[in-house]
């Protein structure tokens, strides 16, 4: 009978060690923290979308409206952003808002 298992928690920080796996949770949680930056108006009318080099946040908005709206917010919600960026060791220095990104 096989009694060697391996506890779910050294499976899950093995998988952690794969840089490219943080990399993609990291991701995963700096965009889940965007709702929580954006003026209310904006939270169905935007997400985010990528990651450029650099830093650069991609944002798809929903017309270049919103994109527009949203690049005069810009200053304010890196401001915004700095906390969860500390807390998570990430680096967003510009947000790019491309209403050619959005799908519904």
């Amino acid at each position: 009978m096989y009694t060697d298992f391996e506890g779910v928690d050294s499976i899950i920080e093995s998988m952690m060690d794969n840089p490219q796996l943080k990399k993609a949770v990291a991701r995963t949680n700096l965009f889940n923290m965007w709702d929580k930056i954006l003026p209310e108006k904006y939270k169905k009318k935007s997400r985010p979308f990528s990651m450029m080099p650099g830093g650069i946040m991609v944002v798809a908005c929903e017309n270049p409206v919103v994109a527009q709206e949203l690049s005069l917010y810009k200053i304010m919600l890196l401001q915004k952003f700095q906390p969860y960026l500390q807390s998570m060791q990430m680096k967003v220095k510009d947000l790019k808002f491309d209403p050619k990104k959005w799908t519904v």
